[in-house]
C-alpha cells in the first residue's frame, strides 16, 4: 500500500518590493480598522478580531512574506493603541501563526469551507484564551456572552476579509506569465 506524500507546492518568488510588504501592510490596515472609533455603545468590547483574520490568511497562503517579528510588532502596536495588556495580542498572533503553520499542509488546495472551519476553531480557541487571561487579570469570572458574541462576529466576518485579502493577493502577488518574465 503506497503512502500519500503531503508536500507543499513551492511558493512563487516575489521580487516586487510593494508585493513583499503586502501582508504586513494589510495587517496594519486591519489594526487601524479595529481601533477606529465607532459610535455604537459597547462596540469596543465586541470588535471582531480582524487582525487575527489577516494573520490566518497570510500564514496559510504566504507565510514567507509574514515573518514572526512583524506579527510581534503589529501585536504590540495593537495593544498600545487599544490600551489592552501589552503583549497579549502579540502572543496571540504568534501562537496562531505557529498553530496554523503546523497544519498548513491540510489547508493548501482545499475549499473555502475547510479553511473557514479551521479559522472557526482557531478564533474560538483564541477568544476563549483571551477571556481566560482577562479573568485571571481581574481575578473574577467575566461574562462569557461578550466573548461568545465577539467570536461569532469574527467568524462571520472572515469570508469578507478572506475575499478582500485573496483578491489583493492575486492582484499584487500573482505569478507573472512566462512570456513577461523574459
Amino acid at each position: 500500500m503506497a503512502q500519500r506524500v503531503f508536500s507543499l507546492p513551492a511558493l512563487p518568488r516575489v521580487n516586487n518590493g510593494a508585493a513583499r510588504l503586502l501582508p504586513f501592510a494589510t495587517i496594519v490596515i486591519a489594526v487601524i480598522v479595529s481601533v477606529l472609533p465607532v459610535k455604537i455603545p459597547g462596540y469596543a468590547a465586541l470588535t471582531p478580531a480582524i487582525t487575527l483574520m489577516a494573520a490566518y490568511h497570510w500564514t496559510i497562503y504566504r507565510p514567507d512574506l509574514l515573518p514572526p517579528i512583524a506579527l510581534f510588532a503589529i501585536g504590540l502596536s495593537e495593544d498600545l493603541l487599544t490600551g489592552g495588556p501589552v503583549g497579549i495580542t502579540a502572543l496571540l498572533l504568534l501562537l496562531a501563526r505557529a498553530t496554523v503553520l503546523n497544519y498548513r499542509r491540510y489547508f493548501i488546495n482545499r475549499g473555502f469551507a475547510f479553511v473557514w472551519a479551521g479559522f472557526t476553531l482557531l478564533a474560538g480557541a483564541a477568544m476563549v484564551a483571551l477571556w481566560a487571561f482577562h479573568c485571571l487579570l481581574e481575578v473574577t469570572l467575566l461574562d462569557f456572552r461578550s466573548t461568545l458574541f465577539r467570536t461569532v462576529l469574527t467568524v462571520a466576518g472572515f469570508p469578507v476579509a478572506s475575499l478582500l485579502l485573496g483578491r489583493t493577493q492575486r492582484t499584487l502577488i500573482a505569478p507573472r506569465p512566462a512570456a513577461a518574465a523574459l
